[in-house]
């Protein structure tokens, strides 16, 4: 559905469950997004994902090259239920590559430009500081911190121009 320089980004489908599933798995990924999941709720999260309502959106992104699995990026309603989230994670092996910025952005764009959402909304642990990193290097500014998920989270967003 998307391609970057480096990527292919495409909508989420059953075939890519086994390596989405790696995501929920893996203990430095699911650092700040509460901890490695259960297995028999990763099939519940992923059917919900592959049978997704209107509102939300579910890519996986691949390298080109060798199309192997770098992560997953959606789209879907934030926590607060007025703005469209943008969410990512990605496999510790492609961070610091500028694979996230890249695939991201793709994203980004598609929903303020495409999409026509005149706002887009991330959040983050406060402690992830390589998340909000990213989120300010895509323009996205920094909105408001709360407490939610017993965790200090920011809230970043980005308006359409």
């Amino acid at each position: 559905m998307f391609e970057t320089k480096r990527c292919y980004v495409n909508i989420f489908m059953k075939s890519d469950f086994a390596d989405v599933e790696k995501l929920y798995l893996n203990e430095k990924v699911r650092r700040y997004l509460g901890g490695i999941r259960e297995e028999s709720s990763i099939v519940t999260v992923l059917d919900e994902m592959h049978n997704s309502s209107e509102d939300s959106w579910y890519w996986v992104a691949r390298e080109k090259r060798t199309d192997d699995f770098i992560g997953l990026v959606s789209l879907d309603p934030h926590h607060e239920g007025v703005d469209i989230e943008v969410s990512y994670q990605f496999l510790p092996n492609w961070w610091g590559a500028g694979y996230a910025t890249e695939i991201v952005q793709v994203i980004i764009n598609y929903a303020l430009n495409e999409l026509n959402l005149s706002k887009l909304v991330a959040e983050t642990q406060t402690a992830n500081m390589p998340s909000c990193k990213l989120l300010e290097r895509l323009g996205m500014n920094l909105e408001k911190t709360i407490t939610r998920f017993g965790a200090e989270q920011v809230i970043y967003s980005i308006k359409s121009d």
